[in-house]
């Protein structure tokens, strides 16, 4: 008498030993499943595409003949700038770094570094100060004198920097509301236009709408129980403000602190309008070489001595949003 159960094959059944489970069946649906996610995959990568061609295209190709040109590679699709241009470096088969030395042996150039340097720092932290305060005063004040003050700051953002360079320069000229207004009292207010002041100015105009939404959104997402706990403990308005709010608002201030200082830093409507003939930011710069001066080269190599600065100030952005979303998954591991 047998007591295996024959399957169709004819082959008995063993069964599993004791304390050993039996293995599972694979599942007839799995190798379907996997082809539909591999064409997803596909269908999301050829829907990708189109916007990834086009940057590489415009953008990417653009920027890899730029720097091949920086460093003298005068062939191909830049042969005919390297005709048309002054002062060209060509590279004998190896790079040549001709128009990065002429650049940094300048003493123009090197002064229009430093100004716009400057200028970006100044701009960067009254900006920063600014949005900090309004946020702080919008967080713990409230109130109607509040709002109309953030609704202040952000109305820079609907007028055209155009008429914002043109209203600032003549506010601050010979001829100005200032000094018409000093005038009236014997005093005599400094002229302002046309120097590196009303850049700043302008600077700080242009840049702090954008930074007041940013920083002020981060104060408000601050918890209140946090800060009852600190006044609880004793702790002053001032400790408040530097132990918690700003410590849990530091990635959104790290964040328009980012973006302000780029934005400055490769501004050009605003130095352009408002600034000096020299020295002046390198914005401004990189055109009158790359049109008034018909030295290309030159002026892309200030692209790229800008392009520097701005990725050292990328990576802290990069570095926020990293450190965000890793306290976001903290939070998400603990609930």
């Amino acid at each position: 008498m047998t007591t295996g159960i024959r399957m169709g094959s004819g082959a008995p059944a063993r069964p599993a030993p004791a304390g050993e489970a039996s293995p599972a069946p694979a599942s007839p649906s799995s190798a379907p499943a996997r082809r539909v996610g591999r064409a997803g995959q596909a269908r999301g990568l050829v829907m990708a595409l189109p916007p990834i061609l086009l940057i590489a295209l415009f953008i990417g190709v653009p920027i890899v003949l730029a720097f091949g040109f920086s460093l003298g590679f005068t062939g191909g699709l830049n042969h005919t700038i390297a005709l048309i241009g002054q002062n060209v470096h060509e590279a004998a088969g190896l790079p040549t770094l001709g128009a990065y030395g002429d650049m940094f042996t300048d003493r123009r150039f090197l002064g229009d570094l430093v100004v716009t340097v400057v200028v970006t720092l100044v701009s960067t932290a009254v900006v920063v100060l600014l949005a900090v305060g309004i946020g702080l005063y919008l967080k713990f004040a409230g109130g109607v004198l509040a709002k109309v003050l953030s609704a202040l700051a952000v109305v820079p953002l609907f007028i055209p920097v155009v008429i914002a360079s043109w209203a600032i320069l003549g506010f601050y000229s010979a001829d100005g509301f200032l000094r018409s207004i000093a005038a009236q009292f014997g005093a005599d207010f400094p002229v302002w236009s046309f120097t590196m002041v009303t850049v700043i100015i302008g600077s700080v105009w242009t840049s702090l709408p954008f930074a007041t939404l940013l920083v002020t959104s981060g104060l408000q997402a601050v918890p209140q129980a946090m800060i009852d706990a600190a006044r609880d403990a004793g702790a002053s308005f001032a400790r408040v403000v530097a132990s918690v709010v700003i410590p849990m608002a530091g990635v959104p201030i790290v964040i328009a602190t980012t973006f302000t200082a780029i934005g400055i830093l490769g501004s050009f409507t605003v130095p352009y309008f408002t600034g000096p003939n020299s020295p002046n930011m390198l914005g401004v710069d990189m055109s009158n070489y790359f049109s008034a001066f018909n030295q290309p080269q030159q002026a892309i190599v200030m692209a790229f001595v800008v392009f520097a600065i701005a990725s050292g100030i990328a990576a802290v952005y990069v570095w926020a949003n990293f450190r965000s979303a890793k306290e976001n998954m903290g939070k998400q591991a603990v609930r």
